[in-house]
């Protein structure tokens, strides 16, 4: 079975009971500032799973394109990856563990084929509910696992919103070594961000299957790279390098691997808009494509490109369809990045060298002016570094820079209090006044919103004037002034688009869409939470404009 062939049946089998399927989203999360990226497929689906209506429905399915960040240490194993797809569905207050669990059951059985005498589960140890619909599909007690919150409580650590219990499903494999293949969250519960917990009012589903695990096991594979999502890649890297992938030494093994994840990972993020930096995802793009070239040169492979044109040329070997990825600027990113990084480490190489021992003090030194990442001094020197003082002379210098404030390496809103609701709203009136003084080839391409102002990214060949600025800002004070009131309907996406309805930058839009207008002046696709009137905002004002990347701008506002 190929990638494809997995998600029509997944989709297939979820649309056969009322789902919905719903578009994936940009790796680059518009409303959520837990993450840099979107990790999972719920992510853009908070609001809703907090109660807001979405406008498909209470049943949804999809295929999301994810990067996770939090395991990219191990990277370079078998089974561990950067960027990953990931199958999911979603019940918003409609069904429950009762039908879940069965269904779960049944997809992997009936339709997978997976034998049902070696599927194991692990149930939350006061999930009673959850262990005796288990039994009563016939899997016996001892395969089934009773662990505690640590194992099975989903909930994102250190963020409010919703979480719950969960049941994990796997298979063993050639070796038997259990393998998670599915994983059914019970949302019912809220966490305050505090370790704070109650009922949730709303009793929802969410449930992830990773495409590549499950690809590898129904063909019998204990490695993921030899399945067809991932062998074209490998193959090129084998041919630039002239070394065997399955003949390759464990260190040769693990070279393939962080390369073809990498650079893979690379390509999807740069299609979202992202360009290498020193701050946000694009320094995480920064550091995936600079150790890909660290890696690469052990290989005696002196460019990336191949590598990344055959990322490109496999999208028929992935689960989702990617037509962001027709993009002639991934190559000229990746390339230009080459040339960047050849400067830095020959700069970086010779700063080094200077050093007999380099605290966490000293690598953030070289860090800022070089550009050379922490983890490729750490590979340099063949030591670690003490990680507590680079990113507290990393906050020093945030302060002193006056450039970086807590929440910088975020995107989206903060939550969903009264003062970001308000920060929205205004990113709204800003969008409109800067398409109206600078043109309608202005576009947003990110923000990101806190409680102590906002940030958004829009495209725009060069600087602002103080002259546009104050235009802009005058604009948008003079239409809170107006207290105009905000409207929400749903509608088809493409009659909200033939309405004059602005959507983000690079997301794609399910059939059915919410589009907040603003009187006759704001019109856009949004799921973000807004004011009932624009008077309540206050006084909007600009403090800072500033690049974002090649041909985008930034700006910070406050309201007081």
């Amino acid at each position: 079975m190929k990638a494809r062939q997995l998600k029509e049946k997944f989709v297939q089998f979820f649309v056969d009971q009322q789902h919905k399927e719903i578009p994936p989203v940009s790796l680059i999360p518009e409303n959520d500032s837990s993450t840099l990226f979107i990790s999972a497929g719920m992510h853009p689906l908070v609001p809703y799973l907090m109660g807001q209506k979405h406008p498909l429905g209470a049943r949804l399915v999809n295929v999301q394109k994810c990067i996770r960040t939090s395991d990219i240490e191990r990277v370079g194993n078998a089974t561990h990856h950067t960027f990953f797809e990931m199958l999911g569905n979603w019940s918003l207050n409609d069904y429950f563990k009762k039908e879940m669990i069965p269904w779960s059951f049944q997809f992997l059985t009936q339709v997978l084929n997976y034998d049902p005498k070696i599927l194991n589960v692990t149930v939350y140890k006061d999930d009673q509910e959850s262990l005796e619909i288990w039994k009563s599909l016939g899997i016996s007690e001892d395969r089934i696992r009773i662990l505690d919150k640590e194992d099975n409580w989903w909930e994102r650590g250190g963020v409010d919103g919703p979480c719950g219990p969960d049941t994990e499903m796997f298979i063993p494999d050639k070796d038997g070594n259990l393998v998670e293949i599915w994983n059914d969250v019970f949302m019912g519960q809220y966490n305050d961000g505090q370790g704070n917990y109650r009922d949730l009012g709303y009793k929802n589903v969410d449930t992830g299957m990773g495409v590549e695990r499950n690809i590898a096991m129904l063909k019998g594979l204990d490695d993921n790279y030899l399945t067809d999502i991932w062998q074209p890649i490998i193959k090129k890297i084998e041919e630039l390098s002239g070394k065997n992938y399955l003949r390759s030494n464990i260190y040769d093994l693990r070279s393939f691997r962080i390369i073809a994840d990498h650079i893979k990972a690379s390509v999807f993020i740069i299609a979202d808009g992202v360009e290498p930096s020193n701050k946000e995802a694009g320094y995480v793009l920064r550091r995936l494509i600079r150790k890909s070239l660290r890696v690469a040169k052990k290989l005696n492979i002196d460019t990336l490109i191949p590598i990344a044109q055959a990322v490109i040329d496999n999208q028929d070997n992935y689960a989702g369809v990617y037509e962001e990825l027709n993009n002639p600027n991934i190559i000229k990113v990746i390339r230009d990045e080459e040339i960047k990084f050849q400067k830095t480490l020959e700069l970086g190489l010779r700063e080094l060298q200077k050093y007999d021992k380099i605290s966490g003090f000293d690598a953030f030194k070289i860090y800022e002016t070089f550009g050379f990442p922490l983890e490729l001094i750490e590979e340099e020197i063949g030591k670690k570094i003490n990680k507590d003082e680079f990113e507290k002379a990393q906050k020093e210098h945030q302060v002193k820079s006056k450039t970086l404030k807590s929440g910088e390496f975020k995107s989206g809103l903060e939550n969903s209090s009264e003062i970001i609701t308000k920060y929205h709203t205004a990113t709204h009136l800003l969008h409109a006044s800067l398409r109206k003084i600078l043109g309608d080839d202005v576009h947003q391409c990110g923000s990101n919103i806190t409680a102590e102002r906002l940030r958004f990214d829009f495209t725009y060949p060069q600087k602002l004037t103080p002259d546009q600025i104050k235009d802009i800002q005058d604009l948008v004070n003079q239409k809170i002034q107006e207290d105009i009131p905000l409207t929400s309907k749903n509608m088809k996406f493409e009659a909200a688009k033939q309405e004059g309805a602005l959507a983000f930058f690079g997301n794609k839009y399910p059939e059915i869409v919410s589009v907040y207008t603003c009187g006759d002046f704001s019109k856009e696709i949004c799921t973000g939470p807004h004011v009932s009137q624009t008077g309540v905002l206050g006084k909007f004002k600009i403090i800072k404009e500033e690049s974002a990347g090649s041909g985008k701008r930034r700006i910070y506002a406050i309201l007081n």
